[in-house]
């Protein structure tokens, strides 16, 4: 028998409802924050994510699905949506038009990595990017959009925050915590002393506990910001204290991408294992500039989908729909078209099998139809439809025009 791939899932039964629900849920909040639906391809040129995700990162140096196609290209499967979102971007020149451009999307990403609870190699994600705002009431418009999906999920969480700061106070502080770590370079974990290197920031966010003890002291970026930097940051906590968001400060949350500079945060959920983050983003003013395109301030965040799907509290269900069942080989023809007339406004479930009274009904009630309705021989020479309401226990006899 054929399986599927380690760490890559099928979604069905109990599963997809709570999956398509978050998406139903999650579209209906960015429509109404603006945001448009945009798709981008599952397949990018390698080049895009290293040089937007960055070469430090874990991702690409460890996790990306690339090979070299049958073209001699060097492709990838996406591992994120950003890059993509911020391609497409340039691409079609809305660097240069200008203006504001608002993006939401969602699907499959893909990371070999080790498969473990709420971490999946093929894995989905709902995203939104937003371009052209350089304003942090936009910082606190997408931070206020993943609580109010959270919350119409159902979902609690904790929101951490942290700003990267800019060019302007980055590289001096970058030299200060260089200087700190190599003081104490002979204890740190190989990721550790491989990041010094690329993106010494990273260190911070070493999943090491050693590391972590001795960075507890190490100089806190949000200590060495600029006083643009610091404006920003203490402006996007009192928007967030005026519409009563409740945040955590946390002085090592970097997240995993190069790309991030300014604001920076984090949902967790204290429900879901080590892996305990459900949704993060921040601002990457820098990245459009960085894939070509004309400077533009931009920011965005993602949503983890597989590790929500057990959190997500799922509305009481109601009947809907019908349900029509043929008691004689003759009656099968009719009930076919009538389910297909009567699918032009309503949902309507119909079984093929001739069956008895009982046995329709025990189908209507699997597939939780609201109104069961049969057709056997007498309803064919009279012209009638038995239907029943399955709610209130209500029987009647119509005619099949009326149905």
């Amino acid at each position: 028998m054929i399986k599927s791939l380690r760490g890559m899932n099928d979604i069905l039964n109990e599963d997809y409802k709570r999956f398509t629900y978050f998406i139903n849920i999650a579209t209906n909040v960015a429509q109404r924050y603006g945001f448009h639906f945009i798709e981008i391809p599952l397949l990018e040129e390698t080049a895009l994510f290293k040089r937007s995700v960055g070469e430090s990162s874990d991702i690409v140096g460890k996790e990306m699905y690339q090979f070299i196609d049958k073209g001699k290209n060097d492709v990838c499967l996406r591992p994120e949506g950003t890059a993509g979102v911020v391609r497409a971007f340039v691409q079609k020149k809305l660097d240069k038009a200008g203006g504001i451009h608002r993006f939401f999307y969602h699907g499959s990403m893909f990371r070999y990595e080790r498969p473990q609870k709420g971490r999946l190699r093929q894995f989905h994600q709902f995203g939104v990017e937003s371009f052209g705002v350089d304003s942090v009431y936009e910082d606190a418009t997408m931070i206020m959009m993943v609580s109010d999906i959270l919350k119409e999920l159902g979902i609690g969480y904790k929101l951490q925050l942290n700003s990267l700061g800019d060019n302007n106070c980055m590289p001096t502080y970058r030299n200060k915590l260089v200087k700190f770590v190599k003081e104490c370079e002979d204890d740190i974990c190989d990721d550790c002393i491989k990041r010094l290197d690329t993106n010494p920031i990273r260190v911070l966010d070493c999943k090491n506990d050693k590391c972590q003890t001795l960075y507890a002291t190490a100089p806190k970026l949000i200590n060495n910001l600029c006083s643009s930097c610091e404006n920003d940051f203490s402006k996007l906590k009192n928007i967030l204290d005026n519409n009563e968001i409740k945040y955590e400060i946390d002085t090592n949350l970097v997240r995993g991408l190069d790309y991030y500079s300014k604001t920076a945060f984090e949902f967790i959920s204290d429900n879901i294992g080590s892996q305990n983050a459900i949704a993060g983003g921040g601002r990457y003013d820098r990245l459009v500039e960085y894939l070509d395109g004309r400077p533009t301030p931009a920011i965005g965040f993602a949503i983890g989908i597989q590790r929500l799907m057990e959190l997500i509290v799922m509305p009481e269900t109601s009947r809907d729909g019908y349900y029509i069942g043929a008691m004689d080989e003759e009656a099968i023809d009719l009930v076919v078209s009538l389910a297909h007339k009567k699918r032009k406004t309503d949902k309507v479930v119909i079984d093929y099998k001739v069956k008895n009274f009982k046995n329709h009904i025990k189908n209507a009630d699997k597939v939780n139809a609201k109104y069961f309705c049969i057709i056997g021989t007498n309803e064919i020479q009279s012209g009638n439809i038995i239907i029943k309401n399955l709610d209130n226990k209500i029987e009647k006899t119509i005619k099949q025009e009326e149905f």
